[in-house]
């Protein structure tokens, strides 16, 4: 960076001569700093494009294997052709594409680079343009790079776990990658759900000697990614489809998971996963008539005609939420026919495959009680789970046995990836939304996981196109009916947090976070908090359930999605309090986060973060002594703060005070409670500049 008239020279500020006191000295250049690491930041992005995405097919980050061939020579021998266009202010898009002379394979590789952020992604596209089936297609991988630096220590690897219904899920982890290490990862326990177990986590920060780079790998199915040292300065990554042996029909195309790269100079773990938060919110939270989704809150009701009478309640006792869900219901509560085989009683909600509304149940369907939903200024959301044919006596079952796919124990799979069963649901799903005024589309999928049906309809030389063009059907049904519907929102859930890759949470939110929020499972409370601790790294926008109604367990699920049930007398004082709280902490949660304790699970530590929004200088502070903590009182240096601006601080429990950025930051804020457990919610606000 070149400055003139003044700069910056080892750290010291001048200005043609004028002095500068310390304090106006000390912020000028801390601000050119700024500018400076962004523009490195920058530059890093715009580097690696230049690197990377050469018309000559050399040093590509993809690769894969052609007819035994390996994908770099052959594409420097292809005709290669390259356009640019800009899809808006801040976003440039470059195609790269060649095709096979011989079988006319052709490969696109479409990168976009971001003008506001030092971001870049890309997809690869391949399709088979000749008269013929192509030769083998295999080990396809969106991403393969080799990273180098100089030797010394390890590289370091930071991440959180996948979901799996337990309180573990969304534990962070860090890995020293040193010489001859390697860490291989993959959705595990529901295999084919792209965010499901220990290792199922497709986000990665990994830490260079120039800072560090984070890394997304975009794929609702089953993807696998692998970090190898292969000597002390060199880092081999992959990613892609976890696995590809196939050849590809007339016609017939398949792609690679979006991968999506941001580069921080950030040393520091946090203040780069915030790089990324606001990154995500700018660039990839869905939207609704431009903006991204705001903090809300939500009721649950079932029951057929109970449903108003349920959602009044809430209303009579002074609780409005932003939405009214509609759950799947169990035994003889489901809104769709579920009277059939093979599942009875509690287990006949499993009997899906009949997306049609009970006449019995709603014989004038959804329209009056979404009707009065939309009257009292809510929003109506209907669940749906349109993947599992949970019953072959339902309609698609009876009507259209040509298809399913055998899955597993809890039923067969909706083939999306069959046109005609794609342009069937994509039609039935639009009709309904539009029918019964549904404002939000909540989508599951249980099960222990699609994988095992995609690879059973495989055949010996065309191992992973099942899962490919069903992946590619998923994504085009919700395209679809977002085109159609441009005030629609979807709920993205999957026997709770088991498929939010990127892809997925460019066009949904997750409500459901985890289905670990029930009372009667073992250490629910604390491992809620870990899961708002590791989770909010990576999602901004995350949701769960409380169904206990004491302050520790309640504030222990404050998200920016917040819900309560079992409204009674004996807690309606409790949810009442509950709603009201989220309400001022959901939308802080929403800007930069901040870790101020380790992470832990024992009942004796004390947990806490911080959420700050420096633009507006608000943000929360929230703390937990756990059941056998000792210490009544813990210390906690806030970041991202105003060091010149007094801040008012609101303790939910104790009242308001006065303080400083500078001490807040320097000696800390002191969280003291005499009780165990309890929960401390301090909300804070710049009041002077």
């Amino acid at each position: 960076m070149t400055m003139k008239a003044g700069g910056v020279r080892d750290g010291r500020v001048s200005s043609r001569g004028f002095p500068l006191n310390a304090a106006v000295r000390a912020a000028l250049c801390a601000c050119l700093l700024a500018v400076c690491a962004a523009a490195a930041e920058e530059g890093a992005a715009s580097a690696w494009v230049s690197d990377h995405f050469r018309g000559d097919g050399s040093s590509l980050p993809f690769s894969f294997t052609y007819d035994g061939k390996a994908s770099d020579g052959l594409l420097r021998q292809w005709p290669s052709s390259s356009e640019t266009r800009q899809l808006d202010a801040l976003r440039t898009e470059r195609t790269l594409s060649w095709t096979d002379p011989r079988t006319k394979l052709s490969v696109r590789c479409v990168v976009v680079e971001y003008a506001d952020y030092p971001a870049v992604e890309w997809t690869v596209y391949l399709k088979n343009n000749g008269p013929e089936d192509t030769p083998i297609l295999e080990r396809i991988q969106a991403l393969d790079v080799l990273l180098s630096k100089e030797a010394g220590g390890p590289f370091i690897l930071n991440g959180i776990k996948g979901d799996w219904t337990v309180a573990e899920g969304y534990e962070p982890y860090e890995l020293a990658l040193g010489a001859g290490a390697r860490k291989e990862f993959a959705p595990g326990n529901h295999p084919g759900k792209s965010t499901s177990g220990p290792d199922g986590w497709p986000y990665f920060n990994l830490s260079l000697p120039t800072g560090r780079v984070l890394m997304a790998v975009g794929w609702p199915g089953q993807w696998a990614a692998s970090f190898a040292c292969e000597s002390a300065g060199a880092l081999r990554v992959l990613a892609g489809q976890e696995l590809t042996h196939l050849r590809l029909k007339p016609g017939e195309e398949v792609r690679t998971p979006l991968i999506a790269l941001l580069f921080s100079q950030e040393r520091d773990l946090a203040e780069s996963q915030n790089l990324w938060r606001r990154w995500y919110v700018a660039h990839n939270m869905p939207r609704v008539d431009g903006e991204t989704q705001r903090a809300v809150t939500q009721i649950q009701v079932g029951g057929g005609e109970q449903d108003i009478a349920s959602a009044r309640l809430f209303l009579e006792n002074g609780i409005r939420p932003d939405i009214c869900w509609r759950y799947a219901g169990a035994g003889g509560t489901t809104w769709y026919p579920s009277d059939m085989e093979p599942w009875k009683d509690a287990l006949a909600w499993l009997n899906t495959g009949t997306w049609e509304i009970d006449p019995a149940k709603y014989p004038n369907g959804f329209r009056p009680f979404s009707d009065w939903v939309h009257a009292n200024g809510m929003q109506f959301l209907l669940w749906f789970e349109p993947e599992r044919v949970g019953s072959m006596e339902s309609w698609i079952g009876r009507n259209h046995p040509e298809w399913v796919m055998p899955c597993n124990e809890q039923g067969a799979l909706l083939n999306e990836g069959d046109p005609a069963a794609l342009e069937w649901l994509i039609g039935h799903l639009d009709g309904m939304i539009k029918e019964q005024g549904i404002d939000w589309y909540r989508e599951d999928m249980n099960g222990v996981g699609p994988l095992p049906g995609w690879r059973g309809h495989d055949a010996e030389d065309r191992q992973g196109i099942t899962e490919n063009l069903y992946v590619q059907g998923h994504l085009r049904l919700w395209d679809e009916l977002r085109r159609r519907n441009p005030r629609l929102r979807i709920d993205s859930c999957a026997s709770g947090g088991r498929r939010n890759d990127l892809e997925t949470m460019r066009r949904a939110v997750p409500l459901t976070r985890s289905d670990f929020q029930f009372p009667d499972m073992k250490g629910v409370i604390e491992g809620n908090q870990g899961h708002t601790y590791g989770l909010s790294f990576w999602l901004p926008f995350q949701g769960t359930g409380c169904y206990q109604y004491d302050p520790y367990a309640y504030r222990s699920f404050y998200l920016p999605l917040f819900g309560m049930g079992g409204l009674s007398p004996d807690n309606v004082e409790a949810q009442k309090r509950a709603y009201s709280e989220v309400r001022k902490v959901g939308p802080c949660m929403l800007h930069d986060y901040y870790p101020l304790t380790e992470y832990s699970l024992a009942p004796d530590r004390w947990i806490a973060w911080q959420f700050n929004d420096p633009g507006e200088g608000v943000g929360v502070v929230q703390a937990f002594r756990r059941p056998d903590c000792g210490e009544a009182s813990m210390t906690f240096k806030l970041r991202g703060l105003r060091e010149d601006a007094e801040y008012e601080l609101e303790n939910l429990d104790t009242g308001k005070e006065l303080r400083t950025g500078r001490a807040l930051m320097r000696e800390g804020l002191t969280v003291a409670m005499a009780e165990k457990p309890a929960a401390a919610v301090i909300l804070y606000r710049a009041v002077s500049p």
